[in-house]
């Protein structure tokens, strides 16, 4: 099943502390998009879109604490079946973000959480 690493977000506790370091430090710039407190990052590689956001739960009790990934993926459904078979579980099902494509958040083998998506066509080109 190929996958290609698309997306990573930066969660932080202070996010306009983070975004200051990002800045700082990487020259990364940032673009309010979505709820408050998220921003989109466009300059980190090509092909590869960013967020900086404030920290939450993917799992319930599992507060996320490391940059978040997010494979980009050519059919979800079977995506998911894929990472059932191989013995992750899905922790969050599919949801759909207008203009972008449908996301969905599974744990792997070891405990680490990772998004899947399939992208709408022309989010690429």
């Amino acid at each position: 099943m190929p996958a290609t690493l698309r997306h990573f977000a930066i969660n932080a506790d202070n996010v306009d502390r983070a975004r200051k370091f990002y800045n700082d430090a990487f020259g990364f710039s940032f673009t309010p998009w979505g709820p408050p407190n998220f921003y989109q990052i466009k300059n980190a590689g090509t092909g590869l879109l960013g967020a900086l956001q404030e920290r939450r739960e993917l799992v319930q009790g599992k507060r996320a604490h490391t940059f978040e990934t997010t494979l980009g993926v050519d059919d979800l459904k079977a995506t998911m079946t894929a990472v059932e078979a191989s013995g992750g579980r899905i922790v969050m099902p599919p949801f759909r973000i207008d203009g972008v494509g449908e996301l969905m958040y599974f744990e792997d083998t070891e405990g680490n959480i990772c998004g899947a998506m399939q992208y709408e066509a022309g989010v690429w080109e």
